[in-house]
């Protein structure tokens, strides 16, 4: 149920908050006055599409808020779970930010959801009935979906079983499809892919080895430089009469005899001293690389060939060794997944035809299920018409089989006849705009009763009937309000007096700015707007006598 709606700066309104029961509430007013953009700020919250045009004149953003009770279907709460909403006790909370940017900006419970999350969350809170959308029946490919509507857990498990059975048989079809299709470029691949694999498998490649490689070619390649360097450092701090070492061990003693006169000598005598020994460890150093070194010129041609074919699996699998082993791994996995060796394909077919068998028998359980729902349909919906006065009316939901499809193996389209004698046929032929809309409101009062929406939006759907048929459409509004909340736009007096609360929307003219204000009647008030329904602009005493009857008849 809604039970509050907040709506700032939306078309001609500026601001406003309205309070809302349970049962059926009729909002009615002038032609013009809003009572339309209240139910397109409602639509909104249930996830319609926003437009720049819905932003006040001289606004730079709108908002409109709805608070809803809960919705205490099972499936409602695995989606706040998997949306990551948060429960809360006051309700559901659901927002639309719209900017002159253009953006738009949802949340529900405060969280941000997307526009697509929007309207799985809303198909729970609010359904919104209008002048034309009761040309839903006039499209027989939306028959099946109404039809599976009325039905209950029960049916909806064995619905949800079929399909699972036939995502899973469609995967295998296509599957088999495919490699028959393209048999030939499949083990073109599955060729390549192997030689692939092998290529890369053969070169036995490890994380980091061309970084080593490459320092260990640096080395052979450099040999000469690097024991030219040593030699001639190891001959410069060693020889004899020009030994740099034995020098700087001379000078070392000779500050020593002075260091112990100030701190500053002692400083410099440290670390000429330290140097000695420093330089002693590096000549011991060298010396032994000298000792070490050989120039392997087999070892340099081993590493070239080594980093050459690195270099040539780059530049067919990745840029980097990491990524060449990478790709080997995804081309093992297609291999694995992809055999299709020897009598694969006949065994997949083999599993295929096991699995069309179980997909028919649980398509031909659907089947029969739809049926006997059928039957109760059509039952439920000649009562509802009768009462609608369309007695003679007769409804049938026809059943035409065809190929395995998503919804199993149900073609459906309702027919109808109207007349006494006359044979059924389609409804999208024979049936009038009246009749189409009775039929509609005559679902929607079944569904109300199977369904467990929070609220119903009708929107003008009694345009076009009067007298006793008004009548009856209020009769079948009203009745929905005992099973949900019903929000209902009217001119008819009928429809209005019916109502267990009545708003009356108006615009008023301030400071040259129109706005609509929106008030809930009292039971004089009510008798008074029902009057002007029934006699427009004039009123006479006689006309709120007709207005009071209205309402002490709605009571009974």
């Amino acid at each position: 149920m809604l039970q509050e709606l907040t709506i700032k700066n939306f078309a001609i309104i500026s601001s406003l908050h309205l309070g809302f029961t349970d049962g059926m509430t009729a909002l009615t007013g002038e032609t013009g006055a809003g009572k339309s953009i209240i139910i397109d700020a409602v639509s909104l919250l249930a996830g319609a599409r926003s437009s720049m045009e819905y932003i006040r004149q001289g606004s730079e953003k709108c908002l409109v808020e709805g608070l809803f009770d809960q919705p205490e279907q099972a499936e409602f709460k695995v989606l706040l779970e998997e949306l990551g909403i948060e429960v809360d006790e006051a309700g559901l909370i659901v927002q639309r930010d719209l900017n002159l940017s253009g953006k738009s900006v949802s949340r529900v419970n405060g969280r941000i959801v997307t526009l697509a999350n929007l309207r799985r969350i809303g198909q729970y809170l609010v359904d919104i009935q209008g002048q034309n959308d009761h040309q839903e029946l006039m499209h027989p490919e939306s028959h099946l979906r109404l039809l599976d509507s009325f039905g209950d857990a029960k049916f909806q498990t064995v619905k949800n079983t079929y399909k699972l059975a036939y995502q899973a048989y469609q995967t295998l079809a296509n599957q088999v499809k495919k490699f028959k299709q393209n048999e030939q470029t499949f083990v073109q691949r599955i060729d390549m892919l192997k030689f692939q694999q092998e290529e890369i498998g053969n070169a036995e490649l490890m994380l980091g080895e061309e970084d080593r490689l490459i320092e260990e070619r640096d080395k052979l390649t450099n040999y000469q430089k690097i024991v030219d360097s040593f030699s001639y450092s190891y001959q410069a701090m060693t020889n004899e009469e020009t030994s740099a070492l034995d020098a700087i061990g001379s000078a070392s003693q000779e500050l020593q005899t002075i260091a112990s006169l100030d701190k500053d000598f002692e400083t410099i005598s440290d670390n000429v001293h330290s140097a000695y020994y420093l330089l002693q460890d590096a000549v011991s150093e060298i010396g032994r690389q000298l000792d070490l070194l050989e120039l392997d010129e087999e070892r340099l041609d081993q590493v070239n060939e080594r980093l050459e074919l690195i270099h040539q699996l780059k530049r067919k699998y990745g840029d980097s060794i990491e990524k060449i082993l990478r790709y080997y791994d995804q081309i093992s996995q297609e291999l694995l997944d992809s055999d299709f060796s020897g009598d694969k394909l006949e065994k997949l077919e083999k599993e295929l035809a096991e699995k069309e068998a179980v997909l028919q028998q649980l398509a031909e359980k659907l089947q029969a299920a739809r049926m006997a729902m059928a039957k109760k349909l059509e039952t439920a919906i000649q009562h509802e018409l009768k009462d609608l006065y369309m007695e003679n009316a007769r409804f049938e939901v026809t059943f035409k089989p065809i190929r395995f499809s998503a919804d199993g193996i149900d073609e459906v389209e309702f027919y109808i006849t109207t007349n006494p004698g006359e044979p059924l046929k389609p409804l999208v032929k024979v049936a009038s705009g009246g009749e189409i809309s009775r039929v509609m409101l005559a679902l929607k009062t079944i569904f109300s009763k199977t369904q467990d929406l929070t609220s119903i939006v009708f929107d003008e759907v009694d345009t076009g009937v009067s007298g006793r048929v008004a009548q009856a459409i209020a009769d079948k509004i009203y009745q929905i309000g005992e099973n949900s909340q019903a929000l209902c736009i009217t001119h008819l007096p009928q429809v209005a007096a019916k109502a267990d609360h009545q708003l009356f929307i108006r615009k008023e003219v301030s400071d040259g700015r129109t706005t609509t204000k929106v008030e809930e009647l009292s039971e004089g008030e009510r008798t008074k707007e029902i009057a002007r329904m029934l006699a427009g602009t004039e009123i006479t005493e006689l006309t709120v006598q007709h207005a009071k009857e209205l309402l002490q008849l709605a009571k009974k």
